[in-house]
């Protein structure tokens, strides 16, 4: 499958034109290995480096539809692994977005810092992604991309009142797409889409 065909195919699942314009937008190919360069029009997770995986377009801009994003917002990705969706957020929430990820696999955030050389409103950090990243909060919106059981509590926090989680939240073996929506301090659950696999929370 090639570029075309794959934004053919979101386009039939009903994804929105700024979801569209930014999978456009993104080489997805420059957050690959050398060797699977020719795959990264596949709607399929695809490895990286580290034992780690770029998640399949399909499931990225599910969780993009989640969030609900706007331009201006500021947003964090935890898991921000090789940098693919912190691309596709920026061309979303626009110049006047800020953007950061949290990484914990050192090599990963290195390489996703050079593949985003070029994006102005992105910064990403070595650290454990439970801390979150109290500095730049609080957030419009946070983006969990590794399976998890429960919302960190300390995420939680550095969300803004009326913000939005997106999240797998479940066993180590199946997770259910969950986003909640920050209300009166406490996390309600706005929507449950079951049946998805990530790599789990480090």
């Amino acid at each position: 499958m090639d570029k075309i065909h794959l934004l053919k195919s979101m386009k039939q699942e009903g994804f929105s034109r700024k979801i569209l314009y930014a999978f456009s937008k993104v080489k997805r190919e420059e957050f690959l290995p050398r060797n699977l360069k020719k795959r990264a029009y596949e709607d399929t997770a695809l490895p990286t480096w580290d034992r780690q995986t770029i998640s399949q377009p399909y499931t990225i801009a599910k969780m993009l539809s989640l969030l609900f994003l706007k331009p201006g917002q500021r947003v964090l990705e935890i898991g921000s692994g090789c940098g693919y969706v912190l691309a596709l957020i920026s061309e979303i929430v626009g110049d006047g977005g800020k953007v950061y990820g949290v990484e914990i696999i050192k090599h990963l955030a290195n390489k996703s810092r050079i593949s985003l050389g070029n994006y102005n409103n992105i910064k990403v950090y070595f650290r454990n992604g439970r801390r979150g990243l109290k500095e730049h909060s609080p957030f419009d919106r946070i983006i969990i991309s590794s399976a998890l059981e429960e919302i960190p509590q300390k995420l939680a926090e550095q969300l803004k009142e009326g913000g939005i989680i997106v999240a797998p939240v479940g066993s180590r073996y199946v997770q259910t797409l969950t986003s909640f929506q920050k209300v009166h301090r406490k996390l309600e659950i706005r929507e449950e889409i079951p049946g998805f696999i990530f790599v789990p929370f480090v």
